[in-house]
C-alpha cells in the first residue's frame, strides 16, 4: 500500500499550466557582443549589395511605369484564362467521350459475341 499514491484534493490548480514558461535570464555580455558582431557584419554586407547594383537611380525613377505596365499584363492574363480554360474542357471531355465510346463498344462486343446459353458449373 506505500505504491499506492492517493492524489490531494485540496491543492488549488495550477491557472497557468499551459502558459510558455518564459526565460528571464538575461544574456551574458559576451553572447551579446556576438550577436552584435554578426548584426553589424549583415548590414554592412547588404550595403555593399545596394552599392553593387547599377542604375539606382534610373530604377527607381521607371517604378511607377513598371508597376502599371505588370498590373496590365496581370489584368490580360486574366482575360485570356477564360479561353486557356475552354480549350482544356475540350481536350479532357473529347478524351472522356472517346473512352466512353470505347468501353461501350465493348460491351456490345462481348453481348453479340456470347454464346447462345453457357452452364455454369459451381
Amino acid at each position: 500500500m506505500t505504491d499506492l499514491n492517493i492524489p490531494n484534493l485540496n491543492i488549488k490548480p495550477d491557472k497557468n499550466i499551459f502558459k510558455k514558461k518564459l526565460n528571464l535570464r538575461r544574456k551574458s555580455k559576451r553572447r551579446l557582443f556576438t550577436e552584435s558582431f554578426f548584426l553589424f557584419i549583415l548590414s554592412v554586407l547588404l550595403v555593399y549589395l545596394n552599392y553593387l547594383i547599377p542604375n539606382k537611380s534610373l530604377l527607381l525613377q521607371n517604378l511607377p511605369s513598371t508597376f502599371n505596365k505588370s498590373f496590365l499584363l496581370f489584368i490580360d492574363l486574366f482575360s485570356y484564362f477564360y479561353e486557356i480554360f475552354l480549350v482544356i474542357f475540350i481536350f479532357v471531355s473529347s478524351f472522356t467521350a472517346l473512352i466512353l465510346m470505347l468501353g461501350s463498344f465493348n460491351r456490345l462486343f462481348k453481348v453479340f459475341k456470347r454464346k447462345s446459353k453457357q452452364i455454369v458449373y459451381k
